[in-house]
């Protein structure tokens, strides 16, 4: 016979079977994991914002914001329209502006928002760049200064007296320190090099002007609105026309007087505003006394001054221009003959030496970008080892008192 067995537990009297108990405190771990997972979830959003902020910041702390409205009404129904492909074909007109025509730089960022609105924000930012703003020199021509010539206004000495050379040149104040002058040539071919050498270097800094190019006034007008005194550069005959072009106006050393006169006003007629000019080649021109007189003959009755730079201090050109009274003198150093920044300061230290020693020097460069560079940042440190930096008309003039 078979017996069948009950497999009881006898629960103590006063406690709750096991599944009781659990049924009794199922309701209060729901309700717990419920709550910890809306906090977890809490901490997990404030660390994904908080980690955005530190990525890409926060945009109410870029600076001080100011929402503007334009509203369409504003502009009028016949205001003239450009597209932008017209407007590329006239950027020469843009060389005509001067410091006082240019818009200021900016710190504006526009967006049209849904309802059609320009919305601006205006970002308060630090003033950038180190150059100290310069006072702009006036502007050309000068009333009295000029005549109508053949090819356009040609200088002239006005009745008072008062040459272009003294009218056009930067003011210099000594400060009884040995004087450094740096020219800077070969300009306005390069747009962008050209306005760096304007906008970027010190307005000490002497700028020497291509007589060739295509809107010359508006890069001489810029450049004086700068503070730059300004020289223009005549091509004058290399010795290897072939491998120097220095354009269909080079002074010859073959010419006829009157060749070279009829060539010299087409050159001075390209612009006005500049103190003296310079040579641009001419190592064969130089040793050409009868080539020479002429020239600087018609110079020195229009009031300029002459520096010369390359083709050496003791030439027939410097000795006729000393001959027929027109103030001259030459560069001390090329400071950039090779391209190279470490060779570039080693001759703006050059001239260190030499202004110690005689008071003055003049360095010559072009608008490399490599000389640029290191003469902006050789003339931000200059003037603390004892020097002073000056036009090139301050040197010269410098050199004509102790003649």
């Amino acid at each position: 016979m078979i017996r069948l067995r009950a497999n009881l537990r006898v629960t103590p009297p006063g406690t709750s079977p096991p599944r009781a108990r659990l049924a009794a405190i199922r309701p209060f771990f729901q309700s717990l994991d419920q709550r910890l997972l809306a906090f977890g979830a809490a901490l997990v959003i404030a660390a994904l914002a908080f980690g955005a902020v530190q990525l890409f910041g926060d945009p109410r702390a870029a600076g001080p914001r100011q929402v503007v409205s334009l509203e369409p009404s504003v502009a009028t129904a016949d205001a003239p329209r450009i597209s932008f492909s017209e407007a590329t074909e006239e950027l020469g007109a843009y060389e005509m502006y001067d410091l006082e025509e240019l818009p200021p730089a900016s710190g504006e960022i526009g967006e049209i928002d849904s309802n059609g609105e320009l919305r601006v924000s205006v970002v308060g930012s630090p003033e950038s760049g180190s150059r100290p703003q310069a006072r702009p020199l006036p502007r050309a021509p000068i009333a009295g200064l000029t005549e109508q010539g053949p090819h356009g206004l040609l200088p002239i000495i006005a009745a008072n007296g008062r040459t272009p050379a003294e009218a056009y040149a930067r003011p210099f104040t000594s400060q009884n320190k040995p004087i450094i002058a740096i020219v800077i040539g070969g300009l306005g071919f390069n747009a962008r090099q050209t306005t760096q050498a304007i906008e970027e270097l010190p307005p000490e800094v002497t700028l020497s002007f291509v007589p060739y190019v295509q809107g010359l006034q508006g890069w001489i007008d810029r450049a004086r609105a700068y503070g730059h005194e300004v020289m223009l550069e005549l091509p004058m005959e290399p010795f290897d026309p072939a491998a120097d072009d220095t354009g269909p106006q080079t002074l010859l050393a073959s010419a006829s007087a009157q060749q070279n006169t009829s060539r010299l006003e087409q050159l001075l007629a390209r612009g006005t505003g500049y103190f003296g000019v310079t040579n641009y080649q001419g190592a064969r021109f130089a040793t050409s006394a009868q080539a020479a007189q002429p020239v600087v003959q018609v110079l020195r009755r229009r009031g300029l001054v002459f520096l010369t730079s390359g083709i050496g201090q003791r030439t027939a050109l410097s000795t006729e221009a000393q001959r027929a009274g027109l103030p001259t003198t030459a560069a001390d150093r090329i400071i950039d003959v090779r391209r190279e920044a470490a060779a570039i300061d080693d001759q703006l230290l050059n001239l260190e030496a030499l202004a110690l020693q005689n008071q003055n020097a003049i360095g010559a460069g072009f608008a490399y970008p490599v000389t640029m560079e290191q003469v902006g940042r050789w003339a931000r440190e200059v003037e603390s080892r004892g020097y002073q930096l000056a036009p090139a008309s301050a040197v010269l003039n410098a050199r004509a008192a102790r003649r």
